[in-house]
């Protein structure tokens, strides 16, 4: 499978924004999806996670705030941020873990593809 993401941007504090992530190949229902995101001079940090059936699981500086959605006829999984605050802001990246998940992972190496980064930027 390959990865596409979009819907970054500038957004002022307080906004929202939804990101999207396209998978190629005919097996999406197979793998569980998460977004992680990279804020300036720091490292990657888990966002969120679904798994094959809709079970999702959030980093708790996003949880109430960030929903992760799949659409299994469309390969694309989404993430609608609101309530978005400056320090959202980060290049945000979905990836997709093999196998039908009962728990959705949350370690960057339980993830097999990557695709490439869109920005956030929450201005305030």
């Amino acid at each position: 499978v390959q990865l596409q993401a979009s819907g970054g941007g500038l957004v002022q504090a307080g906004g929202s924004l939804r990101l999207s992530c396209k998978a190629s190949g005919r097996t999406f229902v197979n793998y569980a999806m998460g977004w992680f995101r990279q804020a300036p001079g720091k490292g990657r940090e888990f966002v969120g996670t679904i798994n094959w059936s809709g079970g999702t699981y959030y980093a708790d500086s996003v949880k109430g705030r960030f929903t992760i959605s799949r659409d299994n006829g469309e390969n694309t999984v989404y993430l609608q941020m609101n309530s978005l605050k400056p320090e959202d802001t980060a290049v945000y990246s979905c990836a997709a873990a093999g196998g039908r998940w009962v728990v959705p992972p949350r370690k960057e190496y339980e993830y097999d593809v990557w695709g490439q980064g869109t920005l956030v930027t929450v201005s305030s």
